[in-house]
């Protein structure tokens, strides 16, 4: 593999990517120097003369995932080293990236992970046909005899596929369907957080380097929208230098690979892959140095244009009315023709599934309000509203129960309009639009955790249920508002988006030639601020905006997809919520749990360096049939924020398994009754029995199944055949005398047993007791007396007969209650006494099959 990467980068093309890449960075250098003084002037200018949109009705949490992780479990990976599958630990902390780790334990312990992906620019595909699909257009022209053999063997049947179109690919698979979905679903939520890594709290930093990104790209003829505009900014300069770089290595590169068609995919992805990590160590280095100088002078241009502001906007607006006489006309012609008679239908195409997926927000966080009113009505105790309420917190981020909502935005389709307006792919408006819908989710949940703390501090605990019903219906009102809001800010920039760059692109061979000559208007000390090239950018951008206002102002005011009207404002609606905003978030496991969160609420995943626990949002739900070793999907303490299982059957169940585990140790993994044994068990149950025999008939007691016929009075009234008796005779040693009982004692300790479960606690004790003092006197009597006052204290306790406790363990053997948790494979001795430690009988043990 090595040999590979390294005859055909040999030293010469290494040099020649390093150039490449350096006069890349040059030529965007120059550009941003110029972006960054404008957008300078521009946030300047916004402090000095205010303004800005509607007040947002919901809070903003500033740091939500502040000690927290966002998944860890283990999968197979394939390493391509040796072509292979190993397990592989992964964990997924709040920054999203992926490792890789050799096991658990290297976690645990702090270890180097084995690998680390950055997710920007990766697609996660779920099936080899998909990817295949973009594997084959890898190399273009390139003629090879193709494979009998498959791209990758994958050791399972439910792949999970990481695809990029410069870096190296990753591939994992999992052992079942369910599985996979999760799997799929974090792995998206990484891509979709790991592409939107551009910080918008930066005023100055971010508008300069999308602009600067926008413009070097249209100066090479590249208008639209751009998918790789993905990651962090040394990321996208990368995928800026291999948008051209790419292509070319490879049509020099292609026809020296060897091999049939797919080894030669494989080598041109490793020779790709390390193309790409030798840009992005350069592109990382001199994006750092480009922002250190321009950040060197910000203090001295701040000062001046504070000083100066009133002559800079004054001077801007008379170069402004200077173009607009050139551009307006015929700006104005194409929007006329070509524009006008679309923006409606596009807007119909963004509306509708971007409307159904904040709708959908909306009916999850519901629900989730409505099951913990629920529970808080049925009295689930302090504890449970807890958890449930820390489960709440996460909502926004948890992948698979935000993953209904994402659905519906994937649903987008442009067709007709992409190639009409030159938008390369609809993926730009769906992430934007899925990180818009994470947004308001967190808000909303954000918002109602601070008025129901606020609530229950004033109020107290009582009538839980009526203080979460008055918080979740002001929260739900404020996010319709807080919705509408988004969705149509939304709308207007993607229909700018969409239109802008087919604009600029028309009209560049009429004016982009004219517009040198108003230089000459623009003064020395402001030609930092102020470029031709930006100004006329803006003269296209007015002329157009009133048509998408309109648009947008009419869908709202035929209140279409539920959207409000801009008349209709909710000011000071509240005016003591955002005095909440500044308060952290509330622990609620500590608040209604105790002094420490329950373990169950914790995470296992310790913050390394801080050596603070670090709470996890999703958990794995354990899936029957899978061996122990793996740990994909088994429950590990503390994951459990936001079980993926909704149902109070699913709840109960675990409830159950934890405490089996606890009372009898790690039990076997439940199989299906395939055996022709086990089916004929089912049929035909089998009943057993144990019953002492004398030692003068034990000579006659033999080992064997005999035929009989007779009927047994089932619990529920039904009569059931007995159509075998097998006797299974075992030498128990004899004790004393005061040591043996008869059988019909012993028969009525189990059918005492058998009854404690419908009687309270005391009636059990003494009814015991009871039978314990009556066979204690018994045995000191004579045999024929000892039957006749054991069945006198059968009569005297009322127990049923023998036949109506046959049927609710027929299927597993006649059990009493306290040996319900035993493995039947293990004989147990029969005991007469409340502890154990009365007397050990001769045990005969009788099989009683049911027909």
């Amino acid at each position: 593999m090595g040999d590979v990467v390294s005859s055909h980068l040999d030293e010469n093309r290494r040099g020649m990517i390093t150039a490449r890449t350096r006069d890349v960075m040059k030529q965007f250098s120059d550009v941003y120097e110029q972006q960054y003084a404008v957008a300078l002037f521009n946030s300047v200018r916004f402090d000095i003369e205010g303004g800005g949109g509607t007040q947002s009705q919901l809070l903003h949490r500033k740091d939500p995932l502040a000690g927290r992780s966002i998944f860890s479990g283990s999968l197979f990976q394939y390493l391509e080293e040796n072509r292979k599958w190993r397990n592989r630990f992964v964990s997924v902390p709040n920054s999203y990236t992926i490792s890789l780790y050799e096991s658990k334990t290297a976690h645990e312990r702090g270890l180097h992970p084995k690998v680390t992906i950055n997710c920007a620019g990766y697609k996660a595909l779920t099936s080899m046909e998909e990817y295949l699909e973009l594997i084959n257009g890898s190399l273009p022209g390139v003629k090879a005899k193709a494979s009998n053999s498959p791209f990758i063997k994958c050791a399972t049947q439910f792949p999970l596929i990481l695809w990029h179109p410069y870096a190296r690919h990753h591939y994992f698979c999992v052992m079942t369907e369910k599985e996979q979905k999760k799997w799929h679903a974090v792995l998206q939520d990484c891509v979709r957080h790991s592409n939107n890594g551009l910080p918008e709290d930066s005023t100055v930093q971010t508008p300069a380097f999308t602009d600067s990104v926008r413009l070097y790209r249209q100066a090479k003829g590249h208008y639209g929208t751009w998918e790789m505009m993905c990651g962090v900014p040394p990321q996208i300069l990368a995928n800026l230098v291999m948008e051209t770089l790419h292509p070319e290595l490879r049509n020099v590169i292609a026809p020296r690979l060897k091999g049939k068609m797919q080894q030669k995919q494989r080598n041109w992805m490793l020779i790709s892959d390390a193309v790409y990590r030798q840009v992005s160590s350069q592109t990382t280095g001199q994006y750092e140095a480009l922002v250190e100088a321009c950040e060197a002078h910000r203090v001295s241009l701040d000062a001046r244009l504070r000083t100066d502001m009133d002559q800079i906007v004054t001077s801007k607006e008379h170069i402004i009315s200077k173009i607009k006489a050139l551009v307006l006309p015929k700006a104005e012609q194409l929007l006329r023709t070509s524009i006008q008679p679309y923006i409606s239908s596009i807007l119909e195409a963004l509306m509708e599934p971007t409307s159904r997926g904040f709708s959908e927000v909306r009916d999850v966080f519901f629900k989730e309000l409505v099951e913990i009113s629920k529970n808080s009505l049925n009295g689930r105790g302090k504890e449970k509203l807890g958890d449930q309420l820390e489960r709440l917190s996460m909502l926004a981020f948890h992948p698979v129960k935000m993953q209904s909502c994402y659905e519906k935005m994937e649903e987008l389709n442009l067709e007709g309009l992409q190639q009409r307006f030159d938008v390369s792919s609809p993926s730009v408006f769906i992430s934007r639009a899925q990180i818009l819908m994470r947004e308001q989710m967190d808000n909303a949940v954000y918002t109602f955790e601070q008025l129901l703390h606020q609530s229950l501090e004033a109020q107290g605990e009582d009538n839980m249920c009526k203080t979460i019903q008055r918080c979740q219906d002001r929260v739900i009102k404020k996010y319709d508002y807080d919705s509408s809001t988004v969705r149509k800010k939304f709308f207007r920039e993607a229909l700018l988006q969409i239109i802008i760059p087919y604009m600029l692109q028309q009209l560049s061979p009429s004016c982009t030639p004219e517009l040198p000559r108003f230089k000459e208007l623009i003064f020395e000390d402001f030609s930092r601020f102020l470029l031709v090239e930006n100004m006329y950018e803006e003269v296209v951008l007015q002329s157009v905006t009133k048509d998408i206002m309109m648009a947008v102002k009419e869908a709202a005011v035929q209140r279409r997809h539920n959207l409000y009207r801009d008349s209709i404002i909710l000011t000071n609606s509240d005016p003591n919520l955002h005095l909440l905003g500044e308060t952290p978030s509330v622990d609620w496991a500590s608040k209604f749990g105790g002094d420490e969160p329950d373990c169950s609420v914790r995470g296992e995943a310790e913050a390394r360096g801080s050596g603070r626990r670090r709470k996890q949002v999703v958990s794995m739900i354990q899936l029957d049939g899978l061996p122990f070793p793996y740990e994909s999907c088994l429950e590990v303490p503390g994951v459990e924020l936001i079980p993926e299982e909704d149902s109070e059957d699913c709840e109960c169940k675990k409830e159950d398994q934890v405490e089996e585990k606890e009372d009898f140790g790690p039990s076997e993994v439940p199989k299906s009754p395939d055996s022709v044994d086990e089916i004929r068990d089912l049929i035909n149950p089998v009943l057993e029995m144990v019953l002492p025999v004398p030692e003068k008939e034990l000579s006659e007691v033999t080992n064997g199944t005999q035929l009989a016929t007779g009927t047994v009075t089932m619990e529920d009234g039904l009569e059931e055949n007995v159509t075998h008796v097998t006797t299974v005779v075992e030498d128990v040693p004899r004790k004393s005398l005061q040591d043996k009982t008869s059988p019909e004692s012993i028969l009525h300790e189990l059918l005492g047993n058998k009854n404690q479960e419908a009687d309270k606690e005391h009636q059990e004790e003494a009814a015991i007791r009871k039978a314990i003092e009556e066979m204690e006197m018994a045995v000191q009597e004579e045999e024929s007396e000892r039957m006749a006052e054991a069945l006198a204290a059968e009569s005297d306790c009322e127990l049923p007969p023998l036949a109506a406790d046959f049927g609710s363990h027929y299927d597993s053997g006649f059990q009493s209650p306290t040996n319900d948790g035993l493995i039947e494979s293990e004989p147990q001795p029969i005991t007469n006494g409340l502890n154990g430690e009365d007397k050990i009988v001769d045990p005969v043990e009788v099989e009683v099959v049911l027909a």
